[in-house]
């Protein structure tokens, strides 16, 4: 799960990392306000999206000349303005894909004065399963490119979990960073607090681009972006609340109430399998005759006729949807189950495209038997490549 970056700034001033002050607005008539609560000389405007790139997008319905999702006011009544341009526009980032994702919140920001720019960052190594440290002398929006181009620009090292964050990983980093006299206890304490509000908070990415240093030598977190293990948020009631639903696809949002797995993908062919290495093999076949899946859909091994009947629906849902491949083995999972769960679906939802079943497992006569006797138009499938082919036979043809 992810938050909005004034929610992520909110949690870590808990924590005691230095954040400037700012306030979030939903609605254009409260931006002078809000701005007039904060200290001039410079206010910074920034679009509220779950993505990153807001500097350098653009939106779809951008006058000549505007400026990208995060812009710099001289006053009051300007950073007003700003806000009420942004706010209900789509805005695309390399990261949004051309479709882009609608502003629906505001976060408007003292400015501060930068002296250099630095990257941070704590992620889950998942080759080494434990915490990893990543920095770099090279922060702001080029960081990708610093990534690709100069990779040795970047530090990057795990933390033994036996013993946790120590100082010493703290000076590692300032020392990497350039950073001298003062700033490296800052780095040290910074550090410290960032590495805690990870475990505790159960994330799985914490990111700070950029970190600055500022004139008077201080350093400050000009931006975060945090995500959560979806899996432990049931932990923590106080971040669960910062979900914004408007950010997620709508698609699995409703798959994630059904306890479903489900990601949206860019294909034609909609998968609904039991177990994620099904699905995976699943995908790559489809991808092997010749086509692309459109999702990866997972209904787990204790699946009701309700859930897969929801997820029929959802997948039926996607227009980019040209066919549909049902390929189930059951071993915990019923065939019968999935069977009655697929007729309810196809007998409410309607049945549009081509459909190639195939099960294999517990109770699977009893399933295919459901099936063939169901009146719909199904096509059998005896194994997994031979549902493969015919699916993609069926869209293609």
């Amino acid at each position: 799960m992810n938050i909005h970056e004034y929610q992520a700034k909110a949690l870590l001033r808990e924590y005691g990392a230095p954040v400037s002050e700012g306030r979030a607005v939903l609605k254009a008539e409260d931006a002078k306000t809000a701005a007039g609560e904060l200290d001039g000389p410079l206010w910074v405007v920034k679009a509220q999206i779950h993505a990153g790139g807001r500097g350098k997008g653009k939106f779809k319905e951008a006058e000549a000349g505007e400026k990208g999702g995060v812009r710099l006011a001289k006053s009051v009544e300007e950073a007003a303005e700003e806000a009420k341009k942004m706010l209900g526009k789509t805005l695309v980032t390399h990261q949004t894909g051309p479709a882009g994702k609608q502003v629906n919140r505001i976060y408007i920001e003292a400015g501060s004065d930068i002296e250099r720019e630095l990257y941070l960052a704590f992620l889950v190594d998942r080759q080494t399963s434990r915490i990893s440290i990543v920095a770099s002398t090279e922060g702001g929006m080029d960081i990708e490119e610093v990534a690709a181009s100069t990779p040795e620009k970047i530090l990057s090292f795990t933390i033994d979990p036996a013993t946790g964050y120590m100082p010493y990983h703290g000076r590692r980093v300032a020392f990497a960073l350039g950073l001298t006299g003062g700033q490296v206890k800052q780095c040290v304490a910074l550090l410290a607090n960032l590495y805690r509000a990870f475990v505790e908070k159960d994330m799985e990415m914490l990111e700070i681009n950029p970190l600055i240093v500022m004139p008077d030598g201080n350093l400050k977190l000009l931006d975060a972006k945090l995500g959560f293990d979806g899996n432990a948020i049931y932990r923590h009631p106080d971040v669960a609340n910062l979900r914004d639903e408007t950010e997620e696809d709508p698609k699995e949002l409703a798959a994630s109430k059904y306890d479903l797995n489900y990601i949206a993908l860019d294909g034609e062919i909609g998968c609904m399998v039991n177990g994620a290495g099904l699905a995976m093999a699943t995908m790559d076949i489809i991808k092997l005759y010749g086509a692309e899946p459109a999702n990866f859909l997972d209904v787990g091994g204790g699946a009701t006729k309700e859930k897969v009947t929801e997820a029929f629906k959802i997948i039926t849902s996607d227009p980019n949807v040209k066919g549909i491949l049902v390929n189930i083995f059951g071993g915990i999972m019923r065939c019968d189950v999935i069977a009655e769960g697929v007729v309810a679906a196809v007998k409410e939802v309607g049945l549009q495209v081509p459909l190639v079943v195939r099960l294999e497992g517990t109770n699977v006569d009893a399933g295919k038997e459901i099936i063939n006797t169901s009146g719909l138009n199904v096509i059998a499938a005896d194994n997994l490549s031979d549902g493969a082919e015919k699916i993609v036979k069926a869209v293609k043809g």
